[in-house]
This record gives C-alpha cells, structure tokens and sequence, in this order.
C-alpha cells in the first residue's frame, strides 16, 4: 500500500507542479480548487482499491464509487496534461525556428485551464455513458452457403458486465429486460460477467435467470471468472439455467438446419487451471460436418487465429471493452488483434463486443457499450 500511495503521489505532483503554475494567472481560486482536487483524487484512489478493508459496508460501498470515479478523473488529467507538455515542446521547439509565430505565455495559461475542465467533462459524460443501459447494436453477419432456414438466425450477445463493486441487481435487470425484448433465437453470454465471489454477488446476477430465447442461453468464462472463484460461478450459472460451454458444444435444431453453438474457456485459463485450457479443436470435435453453421464462442478475440483453422464460421469475443475510453483504445491492439466490430481472418468472421458493461473507473468515452442483436444472412 505505500508503494502504492508513492507512485499515485508522484503521478499527482507531476500535474501539480505543470500545471498550478500557469494557473495562478486566473487567481488563487482556481489554483485552491486544482490542490483540492489533486488532494482528494490522491487520497481517495488508493482508497477504492482496499475499500473492503472499511468497517461497514456503507463506508466501503461510499469508497468504492469515490475511488473508481477518482482513477477515471485522473487518467484524463494525467494523459491531458501529459499530451500538453509535449505539445508545448512543439510549440516552443517551432517558436525557436520560427521567432514570434507562437505567444507562448498564453499558449502555457490557455493549456493549463483547458486540462482540467476537459478532464472534468470527459468524467461527466464518460460516467453517464457507463450507467445507461447499454444500446442495442445490430449487426448483420453475411455466411457464404447459408443454408435457406437460418436466414435471418438472430444471437443476442452480452459480455464484460462485471457485476461487483458499482455494477449491481437493477444494472443487470435493465440489461436482461433490453436482451429479452429482441426475441434472440439464442443468447451468447461472453465472459467476464462477474467481479467477486458468488457469495457477494450471486443475489446481482440472479436476474440472468430470466434471460429468454428459442434455443437458449450459453456462457463461457473471461478471465475475470478466474479472479472471482470460477468453480462457484460455473456452478452458478448452471443453476440460473445458463448452459456453460468448457471447450465443447451443443447442436441446435433450427427450421430443419443445425447450427453447432461451441465454447471455450478463456485464453488465460490454463494459468489458474491446468484442465481449463482453451481447446478450440477439442470445442468442435464430434460436430456434424455438414452444420449450416459452426459459431464460437471465446473471451478473448485472440482466439481467433486458432478458431479459423478449427473449422469456424463465426466467432463472438469480449474483453476489450473496445479500449472502454480515450486513449486506451488505441493501446488494445498492442494485445488483441481486434478492438470491436464485426472483422474477417480468413474465412472467419469474428465479432467483438465493446462490453455490455465496464470494469474499474464508471466511465465510457469513445467506446460505447452494447447488447449486440446479430443476424445471419447468406453471403
């Protein structure tokens, strides 16, 4: 926790000592306000982390908010303040070639103030984004030779809820009550649904209960699962009614056609369980050859490059949250070969989900969560 408390102290003064400076030109209580805010922001961050330390659990609860809202404010303060340097670098490096071209002063106050009212409306409306319900986004999905009775086959896909801290019952309720009303031939649940143990939060996914469709609902595990106990979870979600696939499948009869619906357990799985390695051949061994459709689903888009010499169609991933928000979008393809939306690898489409939910900070900026309504149409 020290350590902790000396890296968060150090990020903080870092934007204390480049900005408070240029802000005194705009008086003292601009500058009070910016201490204030880097004081709390300091303090409360490390506290949401050890939050279940606290006496009760209104405290614990009260400090996990604070704490969660804290990083997001800061990462946007920090990342502005830190692309503000570098963009006073260029503008002095230019005045230096060019003399007079750039008013420097007012390009250090000008800056300095745009930093915190940005990171303040990106808290604002990247908060907002995150507690509305996600939107539901549709995607036709083209499959070369597909049979004439799964035209129009629809999967309604949820992933990376991770019900915990600050995602609660009535999220979950308003997400089951959007995925229901699409009437999905089948539901696709991609893993990281939870963040906790069963114990603390099987009352908050018990509306999964109620999720309905033709065929079903089917989960396979995010690495979360693994953090969270996922033994209890698998048997869990069995008990909701929520059929979990573990590098196998199940063969779905659709208007005279079968669609074979497989699942593998998370990429990282095997690190926590040597028997949960993620197995996309072992996931489709057995099916019929001749299925009018062969879909996947795996945590993690990575799967993919596997998946497509498996033998799949199709396959529906997670766990990017599409980057979640600006800028750590751009840093997810440093570890996945895709973001969000609908890709082709080969002859595989794979989709991935921005996330049905967020993880960590409530704030969604430039990557909006979804409840994805997928149709098959003939390619």
């Amino acid at each position: 926790m020290l350590r902790l408390y000396t890296v968060v102290i150090l990020l903080h003064a870092y934007v204390g000592w480049r900005l408070l400076p240029d802000l005194l030109t705009f008086g003292r209580t601009a500058v009070a306000a910016m201490v204030v805010w880097l004081l709390l922001s300091a303090w409360l961050l490390p506290q949401g982390l050890f939050a279940r330390r606290a006496r009760t659990h209104r405290v614990a609860e009260a400090l996990v908010w604070a704490g969660t809202i804290a990083m997001g404010s800061f990462s946007s303060l920090f990342v502005l303040s830190f692309l503000r340097d570098l963009g006073l670098l260029v503008a002095a490096a230019f005045d230096l070639a060019v003399t007079g071209v750039i008013a420097l002063g007012v390009a250090h106050r000008l800056s300095a103030a745009a930093v915190p009212i940005l990171a303040a409306l990106f808290t604002l409306v990247g908060f907002y984004n995150a507690r509305r319900r996600a939107v539901v986004r549709s995607v036709d999905v083209s499959i070369a030779g597909l049979p004439l009775g799964l035209h129009g086959f629809t999967i309604a896909q949820i992933s990376d809820i991770h019900v915990g801290p600050t995602i609660r019952r009535r999220y979950v309720d308003a997400i089951v009550d959007a995925v229901n009303a699409l009437q999905a031939d089948m539901i696709a649940v991609t893993g990281d649904l939870v963040d906790g143990s069963v114990a603390q939060l099987a009352h908050h996914t018990q509306p999964l209960s109620r999720l309905s469709s033709r065929h079903g609902s089917f989960f396979v595990t995010g690495n979360h699962e693994y953090y969270s106990g996922v033994g209890g979870w698998v048997a869990e979600l069995r008990r909701l009614g929520v059929r979990v696939l573990m590098n196998e499948h199940v063969v779905l009869r659709h208007e005279g056609e079968t669609v074979v619906v497989a699942g593998v357990t998370d990429y990282s799985g095997h690190h926590y369980d040597a028997s949960h390695k993620s197995d996309p051949f072992a996931a489709i061994a057995g099916a019929p050859a001749d299925a009018g459709v062969k879909l996947l689903l795996a945590h993690q888009p990575r799967t993919a490059i596997v998946a497509q010499t498996a033998g799949f169609d199709l396959q529906l991933s997670g766990h990017t949250h599409g980057g979640q928000f600006w800028p750590w979008n751009f840093f997810v393809r440093l570890q996945q070969p895709f973001t969000a939306g609908l890709r082709r690898l080969g002859t595989l489409w794979v989709y991935t989900s921005r996330g049905t939910g967020y993880w960590g900070p409530p704030k969604r900026l430039g990557a909006p969560s979804e409840i994805t309504h997928l149709r098959l149409v003939p390619g």
